[in-house]
C-alpha cells in the first residue's frame, strides 16, 4: 500500500514525460473499466435471472450520475484500447520503441478525435430522452441519488463478503503451507511468457470485440433505448423490444412486463443462419475481456501489494471473482438457449395479431 501512495505522490510531484503520463493513464482507464464489467455483467445476468432486479439496474444507469459515468466510461475503453495496441504493437516490433514517445502523442490524438463524435451522438441521446420522457412527460429533473446508492449496495456487499472469504483463504493458507522452495526458473519463466503473450494478444483481439459493443448500446443505442417503447435492437430480427400492444397484453410473453429484459432477450435470441450470433459474440467479449481485465489487475496487485497475507487476499478475491463471472455471465447467456426463441417468436406473432386487431378497432 506503501508503494502505491508513492507512485501517486511522485507522480504529481515528479511530472515526467509522455511516457509516463501514458502509463498512468492506461491503469488507471484499466481500473475504471474493469469496475464498470464487474457490475455490467452482474447486472446484465439478472436480465436472465432477475428480471425486475435488472430493471431497477436500468433505471440507475439512466440517472445523471451513471450518465456521467458513462462518458467516462466510453473514454476510458477508448483510450486504453488504443494505447494497449500501442504497447502491443512496440512489443512485437522493438527497434521502433525510439519514436513510443510520438506513438503516445498519436494514440491522445486519436482518442480525441474519436470522442468527439462519440460524445455528440451520446449526448444526443441524452437530450432527447430528458425532451421527451422527463421534461415532455412534466416530471421534474431528478439527481437520482437514492436509486445509484440502492443499486451499489449489493455489490458493495459482495465485496465485502468476497474480500473477506479470501482473507480467511490467505491466513489458512499462510498458516498451513510449508516453507518456500525455490521455484523452477524455467517453468516460472515459461508462465510469465505465456502471460506477456496472452496479454497483448487478447488486447488486440478485444478491441473490434469491445468498439463493436461499445457501439451497439452505448452509441447507436443508448441505455435509455433499452426500456423505450417500440424500439428495435440493432441488428436483431424479432421486432421490437416492446410495443403498446404487449404492455396491455402482458400474457403474450408468458411473464410480466419488464422491458429491459426484452432488450436483452432480442439480442441473444437472434438468430442468423442457425446460429445465436449475439451469444457467440458476448460469449467471446466475456471470456477475453474478463481474463484480459482481471489478469491486468493482477500486475498492479503485484506492484503496490507486497505484504504476503494482503497480497494472497487480493490475488484470490481477484481470480474467485474472474472465475464467478466467466460461470454467471455465461450462464446467463446460454440459460435460455433454445426455448425462448420459439416463445419470443410465438409472442411476436401473437403481438402482431393484437396489434392489428387494435387497428381495426380503432378504424372501425
Amino acid at each position: 500500500m506503501t508503494s502505491l501512495v508513492l507512485t501517486i505522490t511522485e507522480t504529481l510531484r515528479y511530472r515526467g514525460k509522455i511516457g509516463q503520463w501514458a502509463w498512468v493513464l492506461h491503469r488507471v482507464a484499466g481500473l475504471g473499466t474493469l469496475l464498470f464489467l464487474i457490475l455490467h455483467i452482474v447486472d446484465t445476468s439478472w436480465a436472465t435471472f432477475y428480471p425486475e432486479l435488472y430493471a431497477k439496474a436500468v433505471d440507475a444507469y439512466k440517472t445523471p450520475l451513471f450518465t456521467a459515468g458513462e462518458f467516462v466510461l466510453v473514454a476510458c475503453v477508448v483510450y486504453h484500447a488504443l494505447n494497449g495496441f500501442r504497447i502491443a504493437l512496440f512489443d512485437y516490433r522493438p527497434q521502433w520503441w525510439r519514436r513510443q514517445a510520438d506513438a503516445a502523442r498519436l494514440v491522445l490524438l486519436a482518442t480525441v478525435v474519436l470522442l468527439i463524435p462519440v460524445f455528440f451522438i451520446m449526448a444526443g441521446h441524452v437530450v432527447t430522452y430528458y425532451n421527451e420522457r422527463v421534461f415532455g412527460a412534466g416530471k421534474t429533473f431528478d439527481l437520482g441519488l437514492d436509486k445509484v446508492i440502492e443499486s451499489q449496495v449489493p455489490f458493495a456487499v459482495g465485496t465485502v463478503v468476497v474480500l473477506g472469504a479470501a482473507f480467511v483463504l490467505s491466513v489458512v493458507s499462510s498458516l498451513v503451507s510449508s516453507p518456500k522452495t525455490a521455484k523452477k526458473g524455467l517453468k516460472k519463466n515459461a508462465q510469465q511468457k505465456f502471460i506477456w503473450r496472452f496479454m497483448r494478444i487478447s488486447g488486440v483481439l478485444i478491441i473490434p470485440l469491445v468498439f463493436g459493443h461499445l457501439a451497439m448500446v452505448h452509441v447507436i443505442n443508448g441505455v435509455f433505448d433499452i426500456t423505450k417503447v417500440g424500439h428495435t435492437p440493432l441488428f436483431t430480427n424479432l421486432g421490437p423490444n416492446m410495443v403498446q400492444g404487449v404492455m396491455e397484453h402482458p400474457e403474450l410473453l408468458g411473464t410480466p412486463v419488464t422491458t429491459a429484459s426484452n432488450f436483452v432477450a432480442m439480442r441473444w435470441n437472434t438468430m442468423l443462419a442457425g446460429v445465436y450470433i449475439w451469444r457467440v459474440y458476448d460469449i467471446l467479449l466475456l471470456a477475453l475481456v474478463v481474463t484480459h481485465g482481471f489478469n491486468g489487475l493482477r500486475y498492479v496487485i503485484n506492484d503496490y501489494f507486497r505484504n504476503g497475507i494482503v497480497n494472497r487476499t487480493l490475488q484470490i478475491a481477484g481470480f474467485g471473482t474472474m472465475i464467478g463471472l466467466i460461470i454467471v455471465g455465461g450462464l446467463a447467456i446460454l440459460q435460455t438457449v433454445p426455448a425462448t426463441t420459439e416463445k419470443m417468436l410465438n409472442a411476436r406473432a401473437a403481438t402482431t395479431q393484437v396489434v392489428n386487431a387494435e387497428g381495426q378497432t380503432k378504424t372501425r
